[in-house]
């Protein structure tokens, strides 16, 4: 399924945090790897901490010693510098992933704050907001370390919306490739955990959207056992699970519980503003999430095959 990644690469340490996951996927998948540094027009002279690439020369160098020292030697691995200044690093990135015909972005995200990331997003989520392949959005440790990498159980959040199982197709082929088990889980708002349209919907019919949430329960009961049964019948371990509440909150709650190495997520890969108010589900769990978020546009995955 995925044959080329590319990795956004600044110099920084943070940065590096996406290698593993990368190295990981490359070996499992036997893809090739695209190392990439974009020179930023204006760029501040530090970053996350650290000076900042800036010169070409240097950075080809710098990505040349990723390479050598990151990757175990049989995997194929390019390095690239794009050269030319740019207003934009993450329009950027997602041209590269055309012009290298790359199938898959691995990258670091890092939080600034719950209520300033909520609403003005990051380099990671502007990528998916404008690209249509899949972003791998991978966190640092609680001190920036760098994690190993490994999977051996995938969640899949679905909340019935037919757009949004699209993200079970790559949830089988991740699966597969590892292998791991499959768990899906689905969260329905309580009353007070509304978001969106429904808040203002549920202030007029408070009685007809809490006896439509109790039905949602146990229509989520039977669709996740259907999807669950079907799974373990295509030879996949799997499970189900529906929960009440918040769901970003319980999203990122299941993954704890259940060693969650990956969730895998279908997005309409709304960011910043528009994800605020529209309550994405996708964008909050990304801001509130340290395991390794797998996001896949609606629009991608419908090319592919299970």
């Amino acid at each position: 399924m995925f044959k080329n990644i590319l990795v956004p690469l600044d110099g920084s340490l943070l940065a590096e945090v996406a290698l593993p996951a990368a190295a990981f996927l490359s070996e499992k998948f036997q893809a090739s790897i695209t190392l990439v540094h974009i020179i930023e027009k204006n760029a501040p002279r530090e970053i996350h901490g650290q000076s900042h690439l800036t010169d070409a020369a240097q950075a080809a160098a710098y990505l040349k010693i990723i390479s050598d020292q990151r990757f175990a030697k049989d995997l194929h691995i390019d390095c690239h510098v794009h050269t030319t200044e740019v207003d934009n690093v993450a329009e950027s990135i997602v041209q590269h992933t055309g012009e290298f015909d790359h199938d898959l972005i691995v990258m670091c995200s890092h939080g600034r704050g719950r209520a300033l990331h909520l609403m003005l997003g990051n380099m990671a989520q502007k990528v998916i907001s404008m690209g249509a392949i899949p972003v791998l959005i991978v966190r640092p440790g609680d001190a920036e370390d760098i994690r190993a990498f490994s999977c051996s159980t995938v969640l899949v959040p679905l909340d019935g919306v037919p757009d949004h199982e699209q993200a079970l197709p790559v949830a089988k082929e991740l699966a597969r490739a590892c292998p791991a088990a499959i768990r899906l889980a689905m969260v329905v708002p309580r009353f007070g955990s509304l978001s969106g349209q429904m808040t203002i919907t549920s202030r007029f019919l408070p009685g007809t959207i809490s006896r439509m949430l109790d039905l949602t329960v146990r229509n989520a009961e039977v669709y996740l056992k259907s999807l669950a049964e079907k799974l373990i019948s295509e030879g996949f371990t799997a499970g189900a699970s529906v929960r009440r509440g918040d769901p970003a909150d319980n999203i990122f709650a299941i993954a704890v519980e259940l060693h969650a190495d990956v969730i895998v997520l279908a997005t309409h890969g709304k960011s910043g503003m528009d994800a605020f108010w529209a309550g994405s589900v996708a964008h909050k769990v990304c801001s509130r999430c340290s395991i390794p978020i797998l996001l896949i546009p609606v629009e991608r995955v419908n090319t592919i095959q299970a």
